[in-house]
């Protein structure tokens, strides 16, 4: 359990990753060490707010008992990274855990640097001392390119060597993410332009929107076939996710490119963003910032804002599909026995909870129920290959406003994972949505099931108790 439980906010969740006060915005840098889970993420220290960027910290031996540690890094005065620690990821340079981040200066006007930062004592499993170096790797974009957003790094590995992705924007409104050669992480030289928003099948799926890819991801689905390349789509604010299944190519003389088949949303919801992967030898593992959609005045007077979603498993289908499913290691938080165990049973729902739902046909799952009577509800129609999230009584900030969201799935499992504010809905192994919805007085979280539903079973998250 995270240390941020101890909010006495009914809405803050418990049991995912966020500072215990003050906001958290995008994961950074997951790593793997000495037996360890590491997990970095962008943090405002002193407000609930979004400035003043620096890069919180947090490990764990299980993926759901979170330590908190010491701020990881700080912005330098006079520095490279004096405006801002922002985005990047961390990965093991000769044995030394290494950060790399977007640095940003008082003369920012939206072109970052690349900088780097050093485990001091590689030996201890926690990380807790960093020593950012006085000089970036890479000082802005290469000169004969007009590009006026360059930010979050994200290094990988392929063909025995070690490559880095940078998002990018241009002049002219397109989106691309960059190539650098870093096999000497010390030493950075451009490689040309990975992908941009041009290639037909990027423009198919993302649409002509975005005016940069921040948080460029890539990981490999086990077997090595198929690379999938992960953005966040940026208009001149955050605005969704998406996803690339395609190949790696070589290209010139000793590039890389990336060439794509296929792609789609990566959340249907409204309130995930810039996610982080983790490469792990078996499996991928990913978290996204899941940010507020109440008034800032509400913020305030809770004194946090942002969480990041609980740890996802992902790959592809054979037909290049998104398969994402939560962490196994989730079930680590399930209460010994469940609270619901048949499909004709009404429950009271905990502020916390895991709940799955299989159906052979048409079925309602009704989460919370206001004082007026409407509920928010879940519908399975595994007929019309459509899952329905409807939560329009419950209204959210930001443009996009409360509709119901539509995904289109199989429709015969979904899993919903509820922890305060934060609604994670899995459907089947194919879609997620990430929704905040915040409870008010009158309204009551009651599960009730009707329809064709063929099992039900729910468990309240409790702290685990490892034997």
């Amino acid at each position: 359990m995270s240390l941020a439980a101890q909010s006495t906010d009914p809405n803050a969740p418990r049991f995912r990753v966020r500072p215990p006060a003050n906001w958290i915005n995008d994961p950074n840098g997951p790593f793997r060490w000495r037996g360890r889970h590491h997990l970095f993420y962008q943090h405002n220290p002193d407000a609930p707010v979004h400035t003043n960027v620096h890069w919180g910290h947090v490990s764990s031996a299980d993926l759901v008992t979170w330590e908190h540690h010491p701020l990881a890094l700080t912005p330098t005065p006079g520095g490279p990274d004096e405006a801002g620690c922002w985005s990047g990821c961390v990965v093991d340079d000769n044995g030394v855990p290494t950060a790399v981040y977007t640095g940003v200066d008082r003369g920012h006007t939206g072109l970052g640097s690349i900088c780097l930062a050093r485990a001091l004592m590689p030996e201890d499993e926690t990380l807790t001392d960093w020593r950012p170096l006085p000089t970036p790797v890479v000082t802005g974009p290469p000169a004969e390119l007009d590009v006026v957003m360059f930010r979050d790094p994200f290094v990988f590995r392929s063909g025995g060597r070690r490559w880095a992705l940078v998002g990018a924007g241009h002049a002219d409104g397109t989106a691309s993410v960059l190539l650098y050669d870093c096999d000497d992480l010390a030493d950075w030289r451009f490689a040309g332009v990975f992908l941009d928003g041009n290639d037909p099948v990027a423009m198919d799926v993302f649409g002509d929107k975005a005016v940069g890819w921040e948080c460029p991801q890539l990981y490999v689905t086990p077997g090595g076939g198929d690379w999938v390349l992960v953005v966040s789509l940026w208009d001149g604010d955050p605005s969704s996710t998406g996803y690339l299944t395609g190949r790696l190519e070589p290209y010139g003389e000793g590039g890389l490119r990336f060439s794509p088949r296929t792609g789609g949303q990566l959340d249907h919801g409204r309130d995930f963003y810039a996610p982080a992967v983790l490469q792990e030898p078996d499996r991928a593992l990913m978290w996204g910032w899941s940010w507020e959609a109440r008034e800032q005045s509400e913020v305030d007077r809770a004194g946090w804002a942002g969480v990041l979603t609980a740890p996802r498993v992902v790959d592809v289908h054979a037909d290049g599909a998104l398969r994402v499913v939560p962490a196994p290691e989730l079930e680590l938080l399930r209460a010994a026995e469940p609270f619901v165990t048949a499909a004709g049973r009404g429950a009271l729902l905990p502020e916390a909870y895991d709940l799955n739902v299989t159906a052979s046909g048409r079925t309602t799952v009704s989460l919370l129920r206001s004082a007026s009577g409407a509920e928010l509800t879940v519908l399975l129609d595994p007929d019309e290959g459509t899952v329905t999230l409807d939560r329009g009584d419950w209204p959210r900030t930001g443009p996009e406003g409360s509709a119901p969201i539509v995904v289109r799935a199989p429709a015969g499992e979904v899993r919903i994972l509820v922890d305060g504010s934060l609604l994670e809905l899995f459907v089947d192994d194919r879609a997620t949505v990430t929704e905040r919805v915040y409870r008010r007085p009158g309204d009551v979280p009651e599960l009730a099931v009707t329809g064709s539903a063929t099992a039900v079973t729910g468990w309240e998250l409790v702290p685990p108790t490892h034997d």
